[in-house]
């Protein structure tokens, strides 16, 4: 029997023929779904220079103007989006089974946050860079103290809420009250500078589920990306999504590292820009004929750009290009370094941290493709800023000598 018109009849395969058609597009998502239902227009790219630049549409379902942000490689990773609170005016309340959290790019105001039958209303000021997690499915509103639109930039997990339950009706109507994510306690929004190990790797963690300038926190040095680099991680609402703030000094670049994606770099200070590229064309793209493979990405306050965005491991590596500090903060949702697959106990390399000579993905300055230094260098007398990379980071260790050295 012939198949129908539409191919909605399946026959097995005849012989030793594989069945299926071997080829196939990408079929959208109950987000994506949901995306286009809002009515909302959707940014899909390796990155922007600044959000500030996306054209608002009207969102009548919070009551602002939005633009929706989905950067390759994080489909149904997490969502992003950002949205303007009128002028003087209010978002609708709302509450949703996903989590939630926001950079003010714009404006000063403030929000409410309540549990479903509570009399009362925990209320706290934002002002530009101030960063807060809205607990989940608790009901919240955000209104603006200015006259004109205050502008902020989500990040949620609601790619990952949608795509399972498939029901808005879940999402957005749920009754439960999440008590052990939001208590309504007094100091809940207070920040705090108090500094911890973070359980997985050790580095440093800053349990606040608000943070009053991200511009000018204190960061502690952390020394994995760059020298003195400094790294802080925010824990806030006992949130699954994961994020960092990191400050590369001026003059100076981060080493290449790989892996996956999901991070998105988002620059709150300074200039700079991203390269990144497949992790098995090499270490040294220009060097090998394999430029047209790199991506970059310039930005500056809000520029976004995708680490990842091919879906499998991407080197990628930020340069700070100004007169100040480079500081950024890396959105991950819920793909956090505690979550790779393995059994409870079993051990995991912070693979990001070793160099390659070791086993790990990070490319070493002696070992990058000279291209990235000489350019570097070019741009920064462009620039009229002093070059702080200390030529001694480009020479061969020793005990490398033999292997990556001249060839005699």
């Amino acid at each position: 029997m012939p198949h129908d018109k539409d191919n909605s009849h399946w026959h097995e395969p005849a012989g030793h023929k594989k069945a299926g058609y071997g080829v196939f597009k990408k079929q959208p998502t109950p987000y994506d779904a949901f995306m286009e239902q809002e009515g909302l227009p959707v940014f899909r790219d390796v990155g922007i220079d600044k959000v500030q630049n996306l054209p608002l549409v009207d969102w009548k379902r919070t009551g602002g103007k939005g633009h929706f942000i989905q950067l390759y490689g994080t489909e149904t990773k997490w969502g992003c989006y950002v949205v303007e609170v009128p002028g003087a005016g209010a978002l609708h309340p709302e509450k949703h089974m996903y989590e939630e959290i926001y950079l003010v790019v714009e404006g000063r105001g403030t929000t409410e946050v309540w549990q479903e039958g509570d009399t009362k209303k925990h209320v706290f000021e934002w002002q530009k860079g101030s960063m807060f997690s809205i607990p989940i499915n608790a009901w919240h509103r955000i209104v603006n103290a200015t006259s004109s639109g205050a502008l902020l930039l989500a990040g949620t997990t609601a790619p990952n809420v949608l795509n399972m339950l498939q029901s808005k009706e879940a999402v957005f109507n749920n009754p439960f009250v999440f008590r052990d994510r939001f208590n309504g306690a007094d100091d809940f929004y207070k920040a705090s500078d108090e500094i911890e190990a973070d359980p997985v790797r050790g580095l440093a963690m800053r349990r606040t589920n608000f943070i009053p300038d991200v511009m000018t926190c204190d960061l502690p040095l952390d020394n994995r990306r760059s020298p003195g680099y400094r790294r802080i991680e925010p824990f806030m609402t006992n949130n699954c999504f994961y994020f960092w703030i990191g400050q590369h000094e001026n003059g100076r670049y981060s080493r290449a590292h790989a892996h996956t994606s999901a991070a998105v770099l988002i620059c709150l200070n300074g200039k700079g820009y991203t390269y990144t590229w497949p992790e098995d064309e090499g270490e040294t793209p220009w060097k090998d004929g394999k430029e047209h493979l790199v991506r970059r990405i310039d930005y500056e306050p809000v520029g976004l750009v995708s680490a990842a965005p091919g879906g499998a491991r991407w080197y990628h590596q930020h340069f700070s290009s100004g007169s100040e500090a480079l500081r950024l903060t890396a959105w991950f949702g819920p793909h956090n370094p505690g979550r790779d697959p393995g059994a409870p106990g079993s051990k995991h390399t912070d693979y990001t941290a070793q160099d390659v000579t070791e086993g790990g993905t990070t490319i070493p300055y002696w070992l990058e493709d000279p291209h990235i230094r000489s350019e570097y260098q070019a741009l920064l007398k462009r620039n009229s800023v002093p070059d702080r990379m200390d030529p001694d980071w480009y020479n061969i260790p020793a005990e490398f000598m033999e292997k990556f050295g001249p060839k005699k």
